[in-house]
């Protein structure tokens, strides 16, 4: 890891679980960790004058890289083979896969092991645990535009409770090992619910509606005609009567229809791909690359509890209104040119947070070294992302045929990824620059 992300892990104890086991010392080809060594430092087995040299591991960088390659890799397969996978293997399976990997994570937080099998086996775990991603933007895509916002939302929502499990953890003084449990322990909860929601999901009858291929029953199609016509209506048999008609013949029409290849619903959203594409690489480049290294103008007590109230707290929770805001504004509409125009002009946010009080620095002046000036930056920053963001994955399948709607939403999830990719490598070099 670098020098700036290490002057940062005292404010993290999440961080300083990993630094703790894999930030080794290496003495007459031994390699204890750092707790192991500060015990044995005033032993006099190691007062030979030896100085221990440091082993790096690069966690950080690591873990970066091998939680996007793997979920551009499996998006892409994805969307382009999820129709000869059954949809309870990918989507339960996937999630089943992910609990065991979060509760052998956990497991590990309590199992001493050598710092190479460690590193190894976590790299392994991160790399799986994103490969199982992605299936479920294509499901989501089935249903009415406004589900799209709530799924984005619930994204969003998740990393506001990320960041106030942080803020928990620096307040409560915990140990480091105690914290990372309870990080680890968290989304295996987190995991088992979604499970249970989707197992349950086949059993709600709106759910059957939307998310059912082929032809309906006659009798869910008629409930679903009838819902719509009041009882004892004096016309009541005569519209039900055409109402069913019109359903079931608009049903076995669209289940004739042959779905559209990969290629051509990609030509149809491919405005919204780009646009995905577009906002994540920019979010990405610089938040937390750039962001996490901002320093306070008002250092003591308050600088500890900076970075995660102002850079991840803050962006989370303006993340999460921006993408809620989706759910009763949609501007601009899908059609306008002026939307994908919005997410260009969002490259602005990059110069503007490289110029806030990033320490250290090598080529870039300090601009704005108020603490108001990274605030609302980061606010208006992060609440362009989630709403831009959200737009786009809901656009998205209204531009395609019914049919095609799991395979535009698999796709969207694949330029989601890419996007995430693209502003990661990009915030190497982002950061070089400041």
């Amino acid at each position: 890891m670098s020098s700036s992300e290490r002057e940062h892990e005292h404010q993290y104890k999440f961080k300083e679980y990993f630094n703790d086991r894999l930030n080794t010392e290496l003495t007459n080809g031994t390699a204890t960790t750092k707790k192991e060594y500060n015990d044995r430092l005033n032993m006099s087995e190691w007062r030979n004058g030896t100085v221990p040299a440091t082993k790096e591991y690069y966690f950080n960088n690591w873990m970066t890289l091998l939680s996007q390659l793997p979920l551009l890799l499996f998006t892409l397969l994805n969307s382009i083979l999820y129709s000869r996978i059954s949809e309870k293997v990918r989507i339960a399976g996937s999630q089943v896969f992910i609990l065991i990997l979060f509760i052998l994570t956990a497991i590990l937080v309590k199992v001493p092991m050598e710092q190479d099998s460690f590193f190894s086996i976590t790299m392994a775990t991160i790399w799986f645990i994103n490969l199982m991603q992605g299936s479920l933007f294509g499901l989501v895509g089935l249903l009415p535009q406004k589900y799209s916002s709530v799924f984005m939302s619930g994204q969003g929502l998740a990393g506001t409770f990320a960041a106030l499990a942080m803020l928990f953890a620096i307040a409560s003084e915990t140990d480091e090992e105690t914290a990372a449990l309870g990080y680890f322990v968290t989304p295996c909860v987190g995991t088992l619910v979604t499970l249970f929601s989707y197992l349950l999901l086949s059993k709600l009858e709106f759910a059957r509606f939307h998310l059912t291929k082929g032809i309906q029953e006659n009798g869910d199609l008629n409930s679903q005609a009838t819902d719509s016509v009041p009882n004892g209506s004096p016309s009541s048999l005569e519209s039900d009567g055409a109402k069913q008609a019109f359903v079931s013949t608009d049903t076995e029409s669209n289940a004739k229809k042959a779905k559209s290849s990969v290629w051509e619903v990609f030509k149809k959203i491919s405005v919204m791909a780009f646009c995905v594409t577009f906002v994540f690489t920019v979010t990405l480049s610089v938040f937390p690359a750039v962001t996490v290294d901002v320093k306070t103008a008002y250092p003591g007590k308050w600088e500890k509890y900076f970075i995660p109230v102002c850079c991840f707290l803050l962006f989370n929770m303006m993340d999460l209104i921006g993408r809620s805001v989706t759910s009763w504004l949609q501007w601009p509409s899908k059609e306008s040119r002026l939307f994908p125009a919005l997410v260009i002009s969002r490259v602005i946010f990059i110069p503007l947070l490289m110029f806030c009080n990033v320490q250290e620095r090598r080529f870039l002046p300090v601009l704005f070294t108020s603490d108001w000036w990274f605030v609302v930056i980061m606010m208006l920053f992060s609440l362009s992302s989630g709403y831009c963001v959200c737009l786009s994955m809901s656009y998205a399948p209204q531009l395609v045929a019914p049919q095609d709607a799991e395979t535009a939403g698999a796709l969207m999830t694949f330029f989601l990824a890419l996007g995430l990719s693209l502003g990661a490598v990009l915030s190497f070099l982002l950061r070089f620059i400041v």
